[in-house]
């Protein structure tokens, strides 16, 4: 009978179903508890399962797979409150609901090489009814395990990387050990309006427990509304949050199919198989730039219209541009800046779309964005703390914003460059020497969290005196540049040698791995070019000692746990630096977690490197996105492993947006400068409907009470931007200077931060695009052109023939 019902016990027989390629199990509820892919030898279970909630004590069994939520007239109605009827017939099983009058069907039906996931929402009554919202729960395996095994939640664990459109939405599962398979979900009937997370987590960071942070994420597919009202973005234009009204006697159907597949492009291809069309596109364009955007239209299918729309001064503004496509290419003329969407219509009237940002210049971002802190965050001796750049931290990613402001000056001067330099120097000497050390002594931390101190703290600082020492006498005023390399061992020193600290923990973070990875070379190089033999051979020796560690135990991965049970702060850097050390074979496991967690998607912003914490949903986090980024980067000019060159750019496109005052799809815009440390991708963030595709700080989160309101003792600052500088530093060092050519698989050219124009059959020009352009590399044919040019020629029998 179905009806209102007593909730169910674990205890309960399941369904079980098999095909030649999965496994599929029900509870006595209807909902998919395990589903596994009989090929995968370690037999992942690829949805949330109720054993582990009931473990940890997590109150989430209305949110498995194929629970949802429902509102009518405002009053909402949980599947969950209610006894579906479940029965099982050769290959299906079928769970129908009656809720609120309506008739609410799935489906469940193994063929071949996939699960087919049908929904019937039937509205047997004689008036119309408006549902305001439907979401149905697609709880695919996105949990971080509280298990200090790290091996679960790299092999019994998905990211899930959302492509959403009306009518061919798409979930890329990506196991995280990146082994596959992998699992898919494509839409293929129905019209669709987003995916939401709801985020439930724990953290004991108070607790002295290490690691403190575990969690899981419930991905929600939205087929009517997706926020209560007045919680929608109020700015955004790309996507819908319409409500869905069913006339009387009427049925609405969607439907999805779950399949495996192996790579990125794998999974365009099993796409395509499911009848959606194949775009790839660039996630950056500039002003003035033609697009460059492949269309593969289903088979069997042909193409309407190609509408591409961006907002202008608050208008918006939309172009037929479908003449512009022929053979298969969309080249039109870009104009306007912010995000643009382009909208790809059949003729059957079902609708894909692709999301990218266009900018007008990096540089004038960075230069801009270095101005903003020097005149409005600087405090001077005008506030205290005097000599501080705001927001004040004690955490050392709060002085990435120091090392920005010196490395844009290094790599161009202006006629502002010595006053915002000298402004960093006084920073550094006045504020940040005597902040974190007693009395300035670099062997004397200050016990700044109570009753210990944080040695990571330290890498930080130490980059910030190590820039500063590059810089000539003419530029600095409070020392020399000897004097701050000096420093920069100094701090360094004490940041990687365990024996000068006392503490265990201290002693333990020493032999950790960090951001340092980006600078190490570099620090030792001029240490030993200048004479500071004995500092050289403590710094080195430790560096040697930290790589060599991690390399040995590499296959055990505990460099990917931190203060979180898996952490991309922690296996990105790891990568970065085995490569750098040379340990080649142990760098290459490391980077297939790094591959397997920067995104690809329709939309430019849902290709970060996954992470949720600082959002409660998935992100992009500048700081963590932005290194996990450069990671990648640094391992690709080692490993030349094309993956991590395409992942570092789809990731860094995401970084750049956080600093970006022309979005238009924001509900709090920046102004020129400004920047925001985090954007929350999932529309909507359930936790917090309000940070839906929004930008903010985690200090928004104060409000939450809890753990928050330690983290954030003096509530909600509104700025947003504590921890950023760093990544956008790293981003200089790398796609800030250099363009790369790589061969497609198919053995096409092609570039990576660059335009190609082919100028015969040998003969390239490659255009530089980034903003301080220095070098265009070929790391697999171990080919570089060192140029500040903006083009140089490349040919593919002789190699470079331009240069400076």
């Amino acid at each position: 009978m179905i009806g209102k019902f007593p909730s169910v016990t674990l205890k309960e027989e399941l369904k079980s179903l098999k095909s030649a390629a999965f496994k599929l199990a029900v509870n006595a509820r209807g909902d998919v508890v395990n589903l596994q892919n009989r090929a995968d030898d370690h037999q992942m279970n690829w949805v949330i399962d109720p054993a582990y909630l009931e473990q940890i004590g997590y109150p989430d069994q209305d949110k498995l797979f194929g629970e949802f939520t429902l509102t009518i007239g405002g009053r909402v109605y949980r599947s969950y409150d209610y006894q579906p009827q479940v029965t099982t017939e050769d290959q299906q099983v079928t769970v129908t609901y009656l809720v609120a009058d309506l008739v609410l069907t799935e489906r469940y039906r193994l063929e071949d090489q996939r699960v087919v996931w049908a929904i019937d929402l039937q509205n047997p009554t004689e008036e119309p009814v408006t549902l305001t919202n439907l979401g149905v729960w697609a709880s695919l395996a996105y949990v971080m395990f509280r298990d200090k095994n790290v091996h679960r939640n790299m092999s019994d664990s998905a990211a899930v990387f959302p492509s959403i459109s009306a009518n061919f939405t798409k979930l890329a599962g990506v196991r995280r050990d990146n082994q596959g398979p992998n699992l898919g979900l494509y839409q293929t009937a129905g019209e669709m309006r987003s995916v939401g997370t709801y985020n439930e987590w724990t953290n004991r960071f108070f607790e002295n427990v290490s690691p403190s942070l575990d969690g899981l994420l419930f991905h929600q597919l939205v087929l009517a509304g997706g926020y209560a009202a007045g919680q929608a973005p109020k700015n955004d234009w790309i996507y819908s949050s319409d409500w869905v009204t069913l006339a009387p006697q009427m049925t609405q159907q969607w439907e999805f199919v779950l399949q495996p597949f192996t790579t990125p492009d794998d999974f365009q291809r099993v796409a395509g198989l499911n009848g959606h069309p194949q775009i790839t596109y660039d996630p950056l364009l500039f002003t003035g730039q033609m697009t460059n955007i492949h269309i593969t239209v289903p088979a069997g299918h042909h193409l309407e219209r190609l509408t591409l729309v961006h907002q202008a001064a608050g208008q918006m503004v939309e172009r037929d541009v479908t003449d512009d496509y022929r053979d298969g290419w969309l080249r039109t003329l870009i104009s306007g800046m912010g995000e643009h969407c382009l909208h790809v219509t059949l003729t059957d009237g079902r609708e894909d779309l692709v999301v990218f940002n266009v900018m007008d210049s990096v540089r004038d971002l960075v230069e801009t964005r270095v101005a903003w802190l020097t005149d409005h965050a600087y405090n001077g001796k005008s506030a205290e703390p005097q000599d501080a750049f705001t927001p004040i931290s004690n955490q050392g990613e709060s002085l990435g914003k120091l090392s920005l402001i010196l490395q844009a000056n290094l790599l161009h001067r202006t006629d502002q460059t010595v006053e915002q330099v000298r402004k960093v120097e006084a920073s550094a000497v006045n504020y940040v020497k005597n902040k974190w050390f007693t009395d300035g002594d670099f062997l004397k931390p200050v016990n700044l969290y109570g009753d210990f101190y944080r040695d990571m703290d330290f890498e930080y600082i130490g980059h910030v005196y190590y820039l500063l020492a590059q810089f000539d006498q003419s530029t600095l005023a409070l020392h020399s540049a000897a004097t701050y390399l000096k420093w920069a061992a100094q701090v360094f020193n004490l940041r990687v040698n365990a024996d000068l600290h006392t503490s265990v923990r201290a002693k333990e973070e020493a032999h950790m791995l960090g951001v340092y990875f980006l600078y190490i070379n570099d620090l030792l190089a001029d240490l030993k070019t200048h004479g500071l033999t004995a500092e050289y051979q403590q710094i080195k020796q430790c560096w040697e000692e930290a790589t060599q560690r991690v390399a040995a135990h590499s296959q055990d991965y505990q460099a990917a746990i931190t203060e979180h049970f898996y952490d991309n702060a922690g296996f990105g850097p790891a990568t970065g630096a085995l490569a750098n050390a040379g340990y080649l074979k142990e760098a290459r496991r490391y980077a297939e977690l790094l591959k397997a967690n920067i995104g690809y998607s329709n939309d430019f912003r849902s290709q970060a490197p996954d992470r949720w914490w600082e959002a409660q949903s998935y992100m992009i986090h500048s700081l963590w996105g932005g290194i996990t980024a450069a990671s990648a980067l640094d391992a690709y000019e080692v490993l030349d492993d094309d993956a991590l060159l395409l992942g570092a750019y789809r990731a860094f496109v995401g970084v750049l947006y956080m600093y970006d005052s022309h979005a238009t799809t924001i509900a709090n815009p920046l102004a020129a400068g400004e920047a925001a440390s985090t954007y929350s991708i999932a529309g909507p963030n359930i936790n917090r409907p309000d940070l839906s595709r929004n930008r903010f700080g985690q200090s928004t989160f104060a409000q939450d009470g809890g753990i928050y309101s330690r983290l954030f003792p003096d509530g909600d600052t509104g700025q947003a931007d504590w921890d950023m500088g760093e990544e956008l530093a790293a981003y200089l060092k790398g796609f800030g200077q250099t363009a790369y050519l790589y061969q497609r698989a198919n053995g096409d050219l092609a570039v990576v931060n660059g335009r190609l124009n082919q100028l015969s059959p040998t003969q390239y020009e490659v255009t530089n695009l980034a903003p301080y352009p220095r070098q265009v590399k070929f790391v697999h044919r171990h080919q570089s052109c060192q140029s500040t040019a903006p083009t140089v020629i490349y040919d593919t029998m002789q190699g470079f023939i331009t240069k400076d």
